[in-house]
């Protein structure tokens, strides 16, 4: 019984006999991180998200206190 609970509890946690990344998963995390911040990067900056910070911020600037 102590074997079988040994194994879930290390199974949740996440804490296998893998130590790290190898160099394979490194490379697809760092490709899948720079597409991600093209990708948010295109979104930041296009017009519609521009437009819509210059008017969030222009209305908290003209708030009166």
């Amino acid at each position: 019984m102590r074997i079988i609970w040994f194994r879930l509890r290390t199974a949740l946690s996440g804490r296998g006999s893998d130590r790290g990344m190898s160099t394979s998963e490194y490379a697809m995390g760092t490709i899948a991180a720079c597409a991600f911040a093209a990708v948010l990067y295109k979104v930041v900056t296009s017009d519609v998200v521009a437009t819509a910070l210059q008017s969030t911020i222009g209305k908290a600037l003209d708030a009166p206190f």
